[in-house]
C-alpha cells in the first residue's frame, strides 16, 4: 500500500541551478494548504519555476502560481509546464484578470472627460432617434401602398392600453393641477381685488400649455416605459430574431401600431386634460373665491380665444411621435439581459420627459414670436 504522502506537492530548489524551483506532486484543491505553505516557504532568488514534473494540476494550482509570480515579480509566461497542462494554463490566463480596478478620478480634467463622453453618447442617441424616425416614416409610407402590412388588432389594443386606461389618471391629475393654479393665482390677484382674472389664468394656461404638457409627461412615464419594457423583453427572449427569421419586419409589427395608437389617443387625452383642468379652476372659483359657476362660465365665454385651444392641441401629435419612437427605439436597443432592460427603460423615461419639455419650450418661444 503506498504511503499517504506519495503525491503531496513539493517545491525544491534545483541543486545545480539555485535559481530554478522544481515543483512535483499533485497541485490540486485537495492539497490547498500544502500548496500555500510550499510557495510561501520558497527561497528568495528564484527566477525560473519548473512545473514539468507536476502529476496533476487544477485551477487552484494555476491561480496560486500566478499569484506567486506576481508577488515575486516573475514572468508567468516563462514558467515551465507539462504539455498536458498547457491548455488548462492558457484557458485560465485568458479569463483571469489580475489588473487592479482603476480608481475614479475626481479632478477637473476627469470631470471634463466624463462630460465629453456624456455629450458624445447623447449625440449618438439623437442621431439614432433621427434615423429611426426616418425609417418609421418610410415604412409608414410603404404601408399606404401595401395596406396588408397594417396590423389593426395590435393598433386597437395599444389604443386601449395607451388611451382608455390612462383617462382616469390624466383627468384626476389635470383637475388637481387646475385647482392648484387657481389657488396660486388667486393668492396674488386677491391683493388687487382681481380674483375674477383667475378665469383667464386657468383657461389660457391649460388650453395652451398645461393640458398637453401634463398629458405628455404622464404618458412619457407610463407609456414610453411600457413600450421599452415590452420590446426589450422580446429582445431578451430572442423573439425579435424569430420575427426576422419568419420574414416579418419588427417595425411594421411592433413600432408602427404603437406610433399610430399614440397619434390617435394623445390628442384625445389632451382634450380630456384641458376640460379637467378647467373644471378644477371652476371648482376652486365656486367654493373658495366666491365666483358663482354661472359667472365663471360667462367670464370664460367672454374671454375665450379658440387659438389657445388649437395651439395646445397642435403639439399633441409631435409629443406622441417623440414618446412612441423613443420608447420603441430604447426597447430595440436592449442587449438581452435583465439589467439592460431596466437601464433602457429608465433611459426612455428620462429622454422622453426631457425632450417633451424642451420641445414645449421651443413651441412656446416660436408661438410668442409669431404673435399667436
Amino acid at each position: 500500500m503506498p504511503a499517504a504522502d506519495d503525491h503531496v506537492p513539493s517545491a525544491t530548489v534545483d541543486a545545480k541551478d539555485g535559481s530554478r524551483l522544481r515543483l512535483s506532486g499533485r497541485w490540486t484543491l485537495q492539497h490547498a494548504t500544502a500548496l500555500s505553505a510550499q510557495l510561501r516557504d520558497a527561497p528568495e532568488g528564484v527566477t525560473i519555476v519548473d512545473a514539468g514534473s507536476v502529476e496533476q494540476l487544477d485551477t487552484l494550482g494555476v491561480l496560486l502560481l500566478k499569484r506567486y509570480a506576481r508577488r515575486r515579480d516573475l514572468a508567468f509566461n516563462e514558467f515551465v509546464f507539462d504539455d498536458h497542462h498547457r491548455e488548462l494554463v492558457s484557458a485560465i490566463e485568458d479569463v483571469a484578470d489580475d489588473r487592479p480596478k482603476r480608481k475614479r478620478e475626481y479632478g477637473f480634467s476627469a470631470a471634463l472627460g466624463r462630460l465629453g463622453f456624456t455629450v458624445q453618447d447623447n449625440w449618438k442617441e439623437a442621431l439614432a432617434l433621427i434615423s429611426f424616425f426616418g425609417e418609421t416614416l418610410a415604412k409608414m409610407a410603404r404601408m399606404i401602398k401595401e395596406p396588408h402590412r397594417f396590423r389593426l388588432t395590435p393598433t386597437v389594443y395599444h389604443m386601449e392600453q395607451v388611451g382608455l386606461d390612462a383617462v382616469p389618471l390624466v383627468a384626476l391629475l389635470s383637475f388637481l393641477v387646475g385647482s392648484v393654479i387657481a389657488f396660486l393665482g388667486s393668492t396674488i390677484l386677491q391683493e388687487f381685488g382681481a380674483e375674477i382674472f383667475v378665469v383667464e389664468l386657468v383657461s389660457i394656461a391649460f388650453l395652451r400649455e398645461f393640458g398637453v404638457l401634463l398629458t405628455a409627461i404622464l404618458l412619457a412615464g407610463r407609456t414610453a416605459s411600457a413600450f421599452t419594457a415590452q420590446i426589450g423583453a422580446m429582445v431578451s427572449r430572442e423573439e425579435i430574431d424569430a420575427i426576422r427569421t419568419l420574414g416579418l419586419d419588427p417595425v411594421d409589427l411592433l413600432v408602427i401600431p404603437r406610433v399610430i395608437a399614440l397619434l390617435v389617443m394623445l390628442p384625445l387625452l389632451t382634450f380630456i386634460a384641458m376640460m379637467a383642468g378647467l373644471a378644477g379652476g371652476l371648482t376652486v372659483g365656486a367654493f373658495s373665491l366666491d365666483i358663482p359657476p354661472q359667472q365663471y362660465l360667462g367670464r370664460m365665454q367672454d374671454t375665450f380665444e379658440i387659438r389657445h385651444f388649437f395651439i395646445g392641441l397642435s403639439k399633441a401629435p409631435v409629443f406622441a411621435v417623440v414618446i412612441a419612437l423613443i420608447g420603441c427605439l430604447e426597447g430595440l436597443q436592449v442587449e438581452g439581459t435583465a439589467q439592460s432592460v431596466g437601464e433602457r427603460t429608465t433611459s426612455s423615461v428620462v429622454q422622453t420627459i426631457s425632450l417633451v419639455i424642451i420641445l414645449d419650450a421651443l413651441f412656446a418661444i416660436w408661438f410668442m414670436h409669431m404673435d399667436f
